[in-house]
């Protein structure tokens, strides 16, 4: 008798569990199905108009706290690098970024942390950061929509004209080498 009820115990949780295994294949599926691909274009590409101004009449706080406002930055050539303590290629190219904002003393240098204050300070203890940073968090996603990066994907660099102008957008991580031109090139071209 009790053989017979563990034997009933045992079929029944398996088929039980059989069906909402195929239940939840079910769904997985139908789901899969009415997702995009990863790296297909869903529709057209969507054309934002970049809107610098934006940027430049943001106010963020620096390292120690301190508000800074974007529009110091305008008078010169312009690097701005959007970056996260969390983010492997941004963390990847700090040292290039430091290297080039030695050589480009015409041009100033402007990183934009999307992360919390706490753990960008922890993180330039390790690795430091040699030019301006600020901290921009979850605002800062707004910030590089705002300059056309309509996914908000990090890293994103920006090089400005002295007037505010966009020179060139680099989505993803930099190339030290082109970088390095085209930061010739806009220090060239503000002269």
């Amino acid at each position: 008798m009790i053989l017979c009820m563990k034997r009933r115990t045992l079929i029944i949780g398996g088929l039980g569990l059989a069906g909402m295994l195929g239940i939840g294949w079910l769904g997985w599926r139908e789901s899969s199905r009415r997702a995009p691909q990863a790296n297909r274009a869903v529709g057209p590409a969507v054309a934002v108009e970049p809107e610098p101004q934006k940027f430049f009449a943001a106010r963020l706080p620096d390292l120690q706290g301190t508000e800074q406002a974007m529009s110091q930055w305008q008078g010169k050539p312009l690097v701005v690098n959007f970056w996260a303590t969390w983010c492997p290629p941004c963390v990847k190219e700090i040292p290039d970024l430091n290297r080039l904002a030695a050589k480009h003393a015409q041009a100033k240098f402007l990183g934009v942390a999307i992360d919390t204050a706490d753990n960008v300070r922890k993180f330039v203890v390790d690795i430091p950061i040699d030019y301006a940073s600020v901290i921009a968090g979850h605002q800062g996603i707004e910030l590089v929509r705002a300059l056309g990066n309509t996914a908000g994907g990090l890293p994103f660099t920006v090089l400005f004209r002295p007037d505010g102008t966009i020179f060139e957008v680099i989505m993803g991580m930099v190339d030290p080498d082109s970088l390095d031109r085209q930061i010739g090139q806009l220090v060239a071209s503000s002269a």
